[in-house]
């Protein structure tokens, strides 16, 4: 095996990238090539065991692709000079989806234990022909491979909850899965703005919860409430024969369809069909975007013993529909607040020992997975179905990073690794300038592919609960094919090498020579739509030692950067980048990549730098960052950029705790005024400080107040936005600054995170 790998290394930096060599991603285990070319003609045919449904099956989708880019017909089973040979052994080498192909000049052969790894190895065979319908023969590279997966959970989550897309779309999004060998479909059906699958026992899930009032023209976060009398237009469901023809559709393509049905959270669409459900048993709303109207409750009711009769029968038909071992009942962002002001929640509680609302949670996911369990199926749920303690059965998605994931690890509980960064999808992917409105985070296709789904915390042994990994699409921002497409292509190519190559056969010049190579001509050619990834320059400032440099890179290989520093569009006249960048003026930087002597790209990379006295000054905690959101480092705080309302890259995050920072300024200097940036969206619960005290001192420890700056927003106004908290005084000398940003505390009533602790997002630290 190490031989072949070697080999493999070998022509990865010595063979020409093009029609000769196959661009197949993800990346086999091992790969020679060899002279003997395969020519598919009219002397071809098919060959398998003749009683073999399902390879009958196989030769009949082998040959429906190759009818699909030729004029050629292949016939099976016949006497032919050449042939396409599938056979089906046990090589305990190969496992559950490996296959061993082989190809000369009169054999193909795809040979695997079972229908998986035949398919696998067919499509290895697609990335090795034409793209695009040709009239000439079908070279396929003479080439032996061996080759299986790292993970059993390979993974794309679609949101149809936001946006409806009607089957022919599911069908073409799982027919892209099956291109890279991905083999798990997440369909997530239910949420609050829309119900999407067909109950036959309760009729108006669909008939109610499927619609809702149309916003489309309107991004997701700003759309206003709905107004009396407006008519519920927008959504859509999918009928049970669609879903089982779906099903099926995937099963052929060795493609698991996992559901799921939201509780008990995220189920405004659902109450607002059977408010007898809630807590107050109120009519409401299907959510249509924007802020959730006051009174509205999204998530049922755990005292009332007739919602799990509900949900029960719901699932019963969901199990009926999806053969999938796993059933995801998500079970995250759950709005407790109505269950405090429950009776009926509040003596459940009493009855069953429970400690609180978490443990109520935790109550009624044991109760689904025992119910589950007992039809022989698994639960698995987003991460915070570790809250309040996990069910014996669950299995975790881990979401908000990977603590979850390890901690679920740790507890000998499988896991699913979908961590925010870098596996949400509908983040940005390169900009934000230039590109389609999304959430604000950035997800590069490098980021994805230097992704590990087994975190360095973990054991071996607990490593092997790590079943894989998977990226999620939400599609608040996404609401047309062609935007969907453009999300998730062509990051989902770098997840798939991430979930089935080996870590030591990934190798970044060689995934993007494949990529550029064969796979964006594919795209082009058949009309399907994808980003040419991060063309953009990433402009990294490093802060330390009293000095601001800054550093620049591209993920485009082959490339060169040119930069200004007056803000003008670089040409290839601009300055070379060759090194870091020393900033000791205020200025503006702008960058761009170039290949072939051709800028790259449709808008520069741009940075502000404002200079002041703390710049590059070193920044001290008393209380951590959140690792989810520690910017570049401590010193992100005096590097003179600020963060912005679209990105959370820049911005220090800390969840319940107060922001307490020192920074020493090197030696005494004059200063009259102090700065702190913060952010708030309330909605993502990141709330403005209450207040923030200045302090300064001259050792570093004798402090002398400088001024409290309160929160400078009228009441009330809760739109999102950068605040300044600012103190002005007469000129004083000091060496050292202590800024203190108090946490809000925790989310006020009302708010779909009542009681739990808010995010507090600081940058910059200003010294003038």
């Amino acid at each position: 095996m190490r031989l072949l790998l070697f080999i493999f290394l070998i022509f990865i930096k010595t063979v020409a990238y093009g029609n000769s060599y196959p661009a197949i991603i993800p990346a086999p285990v091992s790969i020679q090539l060899t002279d003997k070319q395969f020519i598919i003609d009219d002397e071809t045919t098919i060959r398998f065991n003749n009683e073999d449904k399902e390879l009958k099956e196989l030769a009949d989708f082998f040959s429906s692709y190759v009818g699909g880019i030729s004029r050629y017909t292949l016939n099976h089973n016949t006497n032919a000079p050449k042939s396409i040979h599938l056979e089906i052994v046990n090589e305990s080498g190969l496992g559950d989806e490996g296959y061993e192909l082989n190809v000369n000049s009169t054999e193909i052969s795809i040979r695997a234990n079972n229908r998986k790894g035949i398919f696998w190895g067919m499509q290895s065979i697609f990335q090795t022909l034409t793209p695009v319908r040709t009239n000439t023969a079908l070279v396929v590279p003479g080439m032996q491979i061996i080759d299986y997966p790292r993970f059993g959970w390979r993974g794309m989550m679609l949101d149809v909850s936001r946006h409806f897309f009607p089957p022919e779309t599911i069908k073409q999004f799982i027919d892209l899965l099956a291109s890279y060998k991905l083999n798990v479909f997440h369909w997530h059906l239910t949420d609050d703005p829309g119900w999407r699958i067909e109950i036959k026992r309760y009729p108006l899930l669909t008939e109610v919860g499927a619609w809702r009032v149309d916003r489309v023209n309107t991004p997701w976060p700003y759309r206003e409430p709905v107004r009396e009398g407006e008519p519920s237009t927008y959504g859509g469901y999918y009928t049970q024969d669609q879903i089982r023809d779906i099903v099926a559709y995937a099963q052929l393509r060795n493609i698991t369809i996992v559901p799921e049905i939201e509780l008990p959270g995220h189920s405004a669409a659902a109450l607002a069909a059977y408010p007898e459900f809630s807590c107050t048993q109120r009519p409401q709303i299907v959510i249509p975007g924007g802020p959730y109207p006051e009174g509205i409750q999204t998530a049922y009711c755990p005292g009332n013993e007739e919602v799990f009769t509900f949900l029960k029968n719901i699932l019963l038909e969901v199990m009926d529909l999806f053969p999938s071992e796993f059933i995801h009942i998500g079970g995250d962002e759950v709005e407790k607040s109505r269950w405090r002001n429950c009776e009926r929640c509040q003596a459940r509680i009493k009855e069953e020992g429970l400690a609180d609302e978490d443990e109520l949670q935790s109550y009624m996911i044991r109760r689904f997975d025992e119910f589950l369990t007992s039809h022989n199926r698994r639960l698995i749920g987003w991460d915070e179905i570790l809250e309040g303690g996990l069910a014996p059965g669950a299995t975790v998605m881990s979401w908000r990073g990977e603590s979850g994931g390890i901690a679920a690890a740790q507890m000998g509980h499988d896991v699913v690794m979908t961590p925010g960064y870098p596996l949400y999808f509908d983040h940005y992917q390169a900009g934000p300038e230039g590109e389609p409105l999304a959430w604000g985070g950035m997800n590069t296709l490098k980021n994805v592919y230097d992704y590990n789904p087994v975190p360095s915390e973990l054991t071996e042994e607990q490593g092997k609960f790590i079943l894989g990994a998977q990226a999620n699409i939400w599609t608040e921002f996404i609401s047309t094919v062609s935007h969907l497409q453009y999300m998730f292509l062509p990051r989902m190519l770098a997840l798939s090498e991430v979930v089935w190559s080996p870590a030591e056969n990934r190798n970044w010049e060689n995934f993007n020579r494949r990529l550029e190579g064969w796979h964006f001509r594919k795209f082009e050619k058949t009309g399907i739509n994808y980003s040419r990834g991060n063309t953009r320059v990433s402009i990294t400032p490093k802060s330390s030692d009293g000095q601001l440099k800054v550093y620049l890179d591209t993920e485009v290989i082959d490339s060169e950067i040119y930069y200004t520093l007056d803000g003008s569009e670089p040409t290839l006249q601009s300055y070379k980048y060759d090194g870091p960048i020393k900033i000791e003026r205020s200025l503006t930087l702008t960058a761009s990549a170039a290949r072939d002597r051709r800028i790259l790209g449709f808008l520069p990379a741009r940075q502000d730098f404002n200079i002041h006295l703390a710049i590059g000054r070193e920044v001290h905690y008393e209380n951590p960052v959140s690792q989810r959101y520690s910017a570049d480092g401590p010193n992100s705080l005096t590097d003179g950029v600020r963060g912005t309302l679209k990105l959370t890259e820049h911005w220090h995050g800390f969840n319940g705790t107060d922001m307490i920072a020192t920074i020493d300024l090197g030696e005494m200097k004059t200063i009259n005024r102090l700065t702190l940036g913060a952010l708030q969206r309330n909605r993502d619960w990141i709330f403005l400080p209450p207040q923030v005290d200045f302090e300064i001192s001259a050792d570093g420890s004798n402090w002398e107040k400088w001024g409290i700056a309160p929160n400078p927003l009228m009441s009330g106004d809760d739109s999102n936005q950068i605040v300044d908290y600012t103190v002005i005084n007469p000129s004083r000398d000091t060496r050292f600054v202590r800024v203190t940003a108090r946490n809000f505390g925790v989310c006020p009533p009302g708010h779909p995170g009542e009681g739990h602790p808010t995010w507090l997002f600081v940058d910059e630290i200003v010294v003038d």
